[in-house]
Formats: structure tokens, sequence, C-alpha cells
């Protein structure tokens, strides 16, 4: 009984071939609107990770500045000096810190080949390089090795070499800083750079070096990464420590500023949950009109096929079965039509490729731009809100059917 109602729901789907075929192209155009604005959701997200990830994540930079409370007889408006033995106090301090650098910088005269400009000059441990991701695009980056020789060793932003060498290969050249000569170890890959933003102007050089050029006894900064995902933890230890050596209170966060990358990140990804959920919805409500085409359908299809249920009942057909043949009929018609809605998602986002995203507001930020990549969740969570709205788009046709008396039914004209 139970394979002959299927067959009979199979029977009049290619009975009403372009009606059927019509309900299956508005199941197909929602359920490519919800894979798609899902996966919209979700290349947002990836993009945000990937600017964050291209400077650095787990990062905190520390930079000091002044009291704006009263501690002990120190009183408010003090200014705070970092200095290198902090960097050992943070180290002993704070054990969650993987990595640790000190940062002085100087804005320094740069000459080479006839040319001269003034680029930021920062000198930092070589720890500097994973902290930041630095990525080398040619030579390499300073050493532990080169910091304990004092070398005269530089490292060039990949826009401060083309400013100074052009198309020419740097390695190996001299440059003069300040009137100091440096030879060129290295030149790194362009970072993602907004406006006037000098991040790719920047010349490295070990901190031990930097003597030559500027008093190190006072830092400009401190940077770290650490392992642990409790960043609040991590920037309350290292505010923490700081206090008690330069004896401010810990809750003064103008005696020293702290950048935590972590918190922008945990931010954003609030935003991107909210849009994921916000594009959900409106997706679930394009495939709803779907399903609503879908009731109206099995409607006229119970409304055609009265006398039949009648007969059907008649001869011993029970409620389940009715139920069954208009819910297989309603189902088959949402499956398939789901699964040509998917393909059709695969072959939009593919022909999509990238939308500019962060590209349109920086330099070499091709790789934080949006692109459609449609993964397993997404396909899980619309075939998920697929077969809820199958289910009860079918549903009411199908009671109605199912519930029909069959006198009534024989009677039908």
């Amino acid at each position: 009984m139970l394979k002959d109602l299927l067959g009979q729901a199979y029977s009049a789907m290619q009975h009403n071939r372009r009606r059927t075929a019509m309900t299956m192209i508005g199941m197909a155009w929602g359920i490519a609107t919800v894979v798609l604005l899902l996966a919209y959701g979700s290349g947002f997200g990836r993009a945000i990770n990937t600017i964050f990830a291209s400077f650095g994540a787990k990062v905190i930079g520390v930079f000091p500045g002044r009291t704006s409370q009263q501690a002990g007889g120190s009183k408010a408006g003090t200014q705070v000096k970092l200095e290198l033995d902090d960097i050992d106090r943070l180290v002993t301090g704070v054990p969650l810190i993987t990595r640790i650098s000190p940062d002085v910088s100087k804005q320094a005269s740069v000459s080479a080949n006839g040319r001269s400009f003034v680029f930021e000059t920062l000198g930092d441990y070589p720890a500097i390089q994973k902290i930041r991701k630095l990525t080398p695009a040619e030579g390499r980056f300073f050493s532990d090795a080169d910091n304990n020789a004092r070398a005269r060793v530089a490292v060039l932003g990949s826009e401060a070499k083309t400013k100074l060498f052009s198309g020419e290969y740097a390695i190996g050249q001299s440059i003069r800083l300040d009137g100091v000569t440096f030879t060129i170890i290295g030149v790194l890959d362009p970072k993602m750079q907004e406006g006037n933003d000098n991040i790719n102007r920047l010349v490295y050089i070990p901190f031990t070096t930097m003597g030559d050029l500027k008093d190190t006894r006072y830092l400009d900064g401190i940077w770290i990464d650490y392992e642990s995902n409790e960043y609040l933890k991590v920037e309350q230890m290292v505010r923490g420590t700081l206090a008690s050596a330069h004896q401010f209170q810990p809750s003064d966060k103008r005696a020293v500023f702290i950048f935590n990358s972590m918190k922008q990140v945990k931010q954003f990804e609030i935003v991107t949950t909210g849009l994921q959920v916000l594009l959900a919805f409106i997706g679930t409500l394009t495939l709803g009109i779907g399903g609503v085409g879908l009731m109206n359908i099995m409607l006229v299809a119970v409304t055609q096929r009265t006398r039949e249920i009648g007969v059907e009942k008649a001869l011993g057909a029970q409620k389940k079965h009715i139920l069954t043949q208009f819910m297989a009929e309603a189902m088959a018609i949402t499956f398939i039509g789901g699964a040509l809605g998917i393909v059709l998602a695969y072959a939009v986002s593919l022909g999509v490729g990238r939308l500019t995203f962060y590209s349109a507001l920086a330099k070499n930020a091709e790789a934080a731009d949006i692109r459609l990549i449609i993964s397993p969740t997404s396909l899980v969570v619309s075939t998920g809100i697929l077969i809820i709205v199958g289910l009860v788009s079918g549903m009411l046709p199908a009671l109605r059917a199912a519930n029909l008396d069959p006198i009534e039914a024989l009677r039908y004209e």
C-alpha cells in the first residue's frame, strides 16, 4: 500500500510537470539565496580575521603615558618611563607571554643612491618579526647574533625599498641613517596599508644598534604576544606588573596605554555573528516565499484530487497513507529544488569570485576581500532551514487531504 501511494505521488508530479517545475524553481531560488547569504556572512568573518592575522591577533602593545590618579607619594600627572628592566619584569610577572620586544623609534634621514627621505626607524629585538608578522620578501630579518653584535644591518619595508632603490636589488646595498652606514639584509612583504599609514615605509634595525642613533634608556613601547585565550587576564597582569614597578594604580588607564588586538577581534566577532544571524533570517524569509508557493500548489493538488482521495479511502487507505502520499510529493519537490538551489549557489560563488571589501580602503589588501566560499556549516544550516520550510509547507495540505471525509470526497465534482 505504502509503495503504491508513493508511486501515485510520483505520477502526480509527472502529470503536472510545469506546475512542479515552477515550484521547484521557487524552492531552488530560495535555498540558493540562503546559502549565498550565509557564505557572504562567513566570508565577511574570514576577511576580518585575515586583517587581524596579518598584523598579529594575540598582540599587546604597551606605551608610556602620564598618571591620572595619585598613588602613594606620587601625584597625578607623573610621566611613566618604560625601561629595559621592564622587559625582565614582564617576562617574570606574566608567564603567559610567548615573545617580547622593546621598541624605540626615531624619525631618521635615510639616504641611498642619491635619494634621501625621512622614514620612521624602529629598534627592536628579533622577536618583533614573529610578534608583528613581518615576512621577508627578500633576504632575511636580523637575528639574535646581529643584536648581540650591535650589527649595523637594516630591514626595509616594501615601500621604503621602492623609494630608495626603485626596481634595483637592494640586498647587500648600503644606506645611511642619520649619517650612519647600515647594510640592507632584508626587504619585507607589503602589509595592508590604509591612507597615509607608514607601515610599509618603516626601517627595522637591531635594538642594540639603535643606540648609535638615539638614547635607548627609555622605551617608546613594548610589544608582546602570547598563546593564551585569556586576553583580558594577560592585559591585567601586564598592567599590574608595570603598576607595581612604577608606583601607579593598576586601574589608572592613562599611566600606560595598552593596545590589545584581541579586544578588537572579539568586537568584530560580535558584529560578524549578528550579521550572519541577520542574513540567515533574510534568507529564511526568501525561502519562506518559495514555501508559500509550495503550499498553494499542494492545496490545489488536494482540491483537484478530492475524488481520488475518496476512492483511496473507500478502498481501505488510512489517514497516515494519504498523509504520506502528499508529504512525499511535497518533500520530493523540496529536496529536488534544494539540490538545484545548492548547485546554483556554487555556480554563483565561483562566478562572482572575490568581492571588493578591505581593498577599497587599503593597499595590498586583496587577501582581506570577501570570498563566497560555501562552507559545510552553511550547507548544514541551509539544509535544516529547507527541511523545516518543506515540512511546514507540505504538512498543512497533507493534513487537509488526510482528514477528508470519504463520502463527501466521493460526491465532490
